[in-house]
């Protein structure tokens, strides 16, 4: 066996230096152990002092060296022995890094994800009290609990962005000092040594509660953005529950100050004008443009890894206010061609279909569970694979966004896939097909099978066609009672 120890968690050069001459030595992982610091090496193992190893001199990708940089950073402690086999693979198959199907390479590019993460994290959520300091200088001193070893990686941000200021982040494992010239570390701190506020904070405060918009709050995505474990450190999320609390009272105010600004236009520019006005200020108004903005944003998502290989994001489309809302599993391969859902086969049968129940596919929002295509290469074919449920779960910020804007009064999940989107989790078709389900967020669901399950079907197909036609009748029945 033989034993490395590296100066500190983020120690890069150590482990590319040890990393190198082990792979020119052909030491194979399971004979290498990691340690850090002072701690204990493997009580068998040989200390990892390379002789000088003759043999060619080797060159990597230099994506590699950046992801190594990032995983070296994560908090995983097999992380070193990870890259190191990822090292000796990419040795013996130089194009390693482009087969995104690889099991290592994907667990790392997630260890990755989740460094960067946490540096943006800290990027965002670090607050600086301000101290005193006994030379009558001051200091400005922030506490920080992150989930990986990122202070040193993140160091340098902080240089650039307060490069006038004397500062200190203190964490649990690590602190940084800056002093104007030079950036110093100590051991780590505690939560009692750094100062719980100032006369700053209350300016702040007042500011933040000003322009606090309660149109915009939505607290599931705020607690997604901004995790609870950080707002005890920041002084503005002290304000919080008070403030969506009078969410409603403000948000009728805002419409009453817009409304008298609208009687305004009424006595200014005629009744057409102030008709125009108006209408901006009903349920909706503001819903394309909303919608317009939010398919803009879409068009960019990388959410989830499947947008590499798709052709592009195939976003719902339909009436900004319609009152049925379909949500399909995943674009096909047409559909990922035409950036439209269901336009393939099984849109075909699906638009039959509804022309059968009576329902009008125009007047209807129909999106996906997910927006990207994701497939298998067989050849020139593109197999379709069903979603797994982090991808399911990446675009379940879309489905969200769609549905807060459409207000559907009947959402239909086609297939499992879906369910599980409308759902929040895993739910079998059978146990909720042909029955209204109350969603928490508004409105009822239905559940049925997915077009695509018609034309894989062998058995009675005629059968479960007229099943899922009757399905749709009766959500269209169903549609028109609550309208």
């Amino acid at each position: 066996m033989r034993a490395v120890t590296l100066a500190h968690e983020e120690d890069f050069d150590g482990w590319r230096d040890a990393a190198r001459s082990l792979a020119l030595a052909r030491v194979p992982p399971s004979e290498v152990t990691w340690s850090v610091g002072d701690a204990p090496p493997d009580l068998f193992g040989e200390e990892a002092v390379m002789p000088a190893v003759e043999g060619p001199a080797f060159s990597v990708p230099r994506p590699f060296v950046d992801l190594a940089r990032t995983v070296i950073c994560h908090s995983e402690p097999e992380r070193f022995s990870l890259l190191y086999a990822m090292l000796l693979r990419l040795r013996a198959r130089p194009g390693v890094l482009g087969d995104k199907a690889d099991p290592l390479l994907r667990r790392l590019e997630e260890m990755a994800k989740s460094v960067r993460r946490d540096m943006h994290k800290m990027h965002a959520f670090v607050r600086f009290r301000e101290v005193d300091e006994p030379d009558g200088g001051t200091r400005y001193v922030a506490w920080f609990e992150p989930d990986h070893h990122i202070v040193r990686s993140n160091a340098g941000f902080f240089v650039r962005r307060f490069t006038t200021m004397r500062w200190s982040i203190l964490t649990p494992e690590l602190s940084i000092h800056w002093d104007g010239e030079t950036l110093t570390q100590s051991p780590g701190a505690t939560r009692a040594d750094a100062p719980s506020g100032d006369p700053v904070e209350e300016t702040w405060k007042t500011y933040y509660a000003s322009i606090f918009n309660p149109a915009r709050v939505k607290v599931k995505a705020m607690t997604k953005e901004m995790p609870k474990k950080y707002w005890k450190n920041m002084p503005e999320t002290a304000l919080v529950g008070d403030l969506i609390a009078g969410a409603q009272a403000r948000e009728a105010e805002m419409v009453a100050r817009s409304r008298s600004k609208v009687a305004a236009e009424v006595r200014e520019a005629g009744h057409d004008a102030a008709e125009a006005a108006e209408r901006r200020l009903q349920p909706g108004g503001n819903a394309l443009a909303a919608w317009e903005a939010l398919f803009e944003e879409a068009r960019g998502c990388t959410r989830c890894h499947l947008y590499k290989h798709a052709t592009q994001t195939v976003f719902g489309e339909g009436p900004v206010d319609a009152p049925l809302m379909f949500v399909g599993e995943q674009p096909g391969d047409q559909e990922d061609l035409a950036g439209r859902a269901f336009v393939g086969p099984a849109g075909q049968l699906f638009d039959k279909a509804l022309k059968e129940a009576g329902i009008n596919r125009a007047k209807a929002y129909i999106t996906n569970a997910v927006k990207h295509f994701k497939f298998e290469p067989r050849g020139t074919r593109r197999i379709h694979q069903t979603p797994k449920a982090d991808e399911i779960k990446a675009c379940h910020y879309w489905y969200d966004r769609e549905r807060a804007l459409i207000r559907p009064q009947v959402t239909v999940a086609l297939g499992a896939t879906a369910a599980r989107q409308v759902f929040g989790r895993a739910v079998t078709i059978s146990s909720l097909r042909g029955e209204a389900h109350k969603l928490a967020e508004g409105g009822e669901a239905w559940v049925t099978v997915h077009p695509s399950f018609l034309l894989r079907v062998r058995d009675n197909r005629e059968a479960e066609y007229q099943r899922f036609v009757e399905d749709l009748a009766r959500i269209g029945e169903r549609v028109k009672a609550l309208s």
